[in-house]
């Protein structure tokens, strides 16, 4: 398995270590390993630019030559097929960052793997809505029983049990409307993961 592109925290880290860098730090930093992180976790070239500005307070400037050389390095580990995969499987973006040679290549597996996230991003969006829409219907079943029951009371007035009678009706036809917005959830939910399936056999790569 080739090389993985850095985790979030790691980036964070890196960014914040510059952010924080003093004049002596600034001057020192090794700026072609500087690019090479950059690189394998897939920044921009614009990122050299906010290096530069954390730098500049202490009149110091970035090596260019040695970061876009270590840059260069770190986005040929990173520009690899099974990295935009994983990157779109996750939801990641893209910021078009890898060369030419490798560009297609890593593109395709990116979309490949975007595709499957939004699939997967649909089967789970419509689990929460079908324990949302359940949650509904307990609500609205408790609230018809305590109807009901307010129709029954001794203590009831006429008035009231008209009222509990209306207010009983008119949270069975809630209740009815909430079930078959379940089903229909649960219909949906079937021809998502139908559609999931389907796509995970088309796909060449091994982790998802």
């Amino acid at each position: 398995m080739k090389l993985r592109i850095l985790t979030i925290a790691a980036v964070a880290l890196a960014i914040q270590a510059c952010a924080t860098m003093s004049s002596d730090e600034c001057a020192i930093s090794d700026w072609h390993t500087i690019g090479y992180e950059d690189g394998a976790s897939g920044q921009p070239g614009s990122r050299i630019g906010q290096h530069r500005k954390a730098c500049a307070k202490h009149g110091v400037a970035p090596d260019l030559a040695a970061y876009q050389a270590g840059r260069d390095e770190g986005l040929h580990e990173f520009c690899q097929p099974d990295n935009g995969f994983n990157l779109g499987s996750r939801g990641g973006s893209y910021s078009g960052a890898c060369p030419a040679e490798l560009d297609a290549d890593f593109r395709q597996a990116y979309n490949d793997g975007r595709q499957l996230h939004e699939l997967e991003t649909r089967v789970s969006g419509t689990s929460n809505q079908i324990a949302y829409k359940k949650q509904q219907i307990a609500a609205t079943e408790q609230k018809l029983r305590d109807a009901e029951m307010g129709v029954i009371s001794d203590e009831a007035s006429i008035q009231d049990r008209a009222r509990y009678l209306l207010e009983a009706k008119d949270l069975s036809d809630q209740k009815n409307q909430f079930e078959g917005e379940l089903e229909e959830l649960r219909r949906q939910k079937r021809v998502h993961q139908r559609a999931l399936k389907r796509y995970r056999t088309t796909l060449a790569y091994n982790e998802f």
